[in-house]
């Protein structure tokens, strides 16, 4: 085998068919849920269960990556919002429109990672508004931690019932 067929073999564009898109998926989606509002979910069952300086540390922890984000979003937001609107539309149209697999794959990638962000910078101003210490922080990061699973759930199986039918037809007998 030559070394281009391997490389086309390795960076195939037909990502539902590729082992490393789903490799890449399924590591976006457990990172997402593991670390809720940039806070790693282990600080919040160690705060549950130890308290004190735990808590202390999940509470400094959540300020100020909250506090990063929304900085973030008040200065770049509306541009930032006006890019991932223009290039979710494109992936799209250019998937779903025009039938590229690869811009398929990738709108399965990261539309559901805008919904994510959007839930992030509601948990994260309800950290800046008032719910940054104690029992109310831990509860406020494990629901988000299960609207994040919720949402990956929804992503994962959205993605994988498209990838399902993609490969179907690709595979097809004509």
């Amino acid at each position: 085998m030559s070394l281009y067929k391997l490389i086309v073999e390795f960076i195939d564009l037909r990502s539902f068919s590729n082992l490393w898109y789903w490799i890449g998926l399924v590591a976006v989606w457990t990172r997402a849920t593991r670390r809720g509002l940039g806070v790693p979910f282990g600080m919040v069952r160690q705060a549950r269960r130890k308290g004190r300086q735990a808590l202390s540390d999940l509470e400094v922890m959540a300020r100020i990556t909250t506090g990063r984000m929304l900085a973030t979003s008040r200065g770049f937001g509306p541009w930032l919002v006006a890019a991932v609107s223009f290039a979710i539309t494109i992936l799209a149209l250019l998937g779903f429109v025009y039938g590229s697999g690869l811009a398929q794959a990738l709108f399965c990638l990261f539309a559901p990672l805008c919904a994510l962000g959007y839930v992030s910078l509601r948990a994260a101003l309800r950290v800046e508004a008032g719910e940054d210490t104690g029992a109310a922080l831990i509860a406020l990061l494990s629901d988000h931690r299960r609207t994040v699973q919720f949402l990956a759930i929804l992503a994962v199986g959205a993605t994988v019932l498209l990838g399902l039918h993609a490969n179907a037809q690709l595979f097809a007998p004509r």
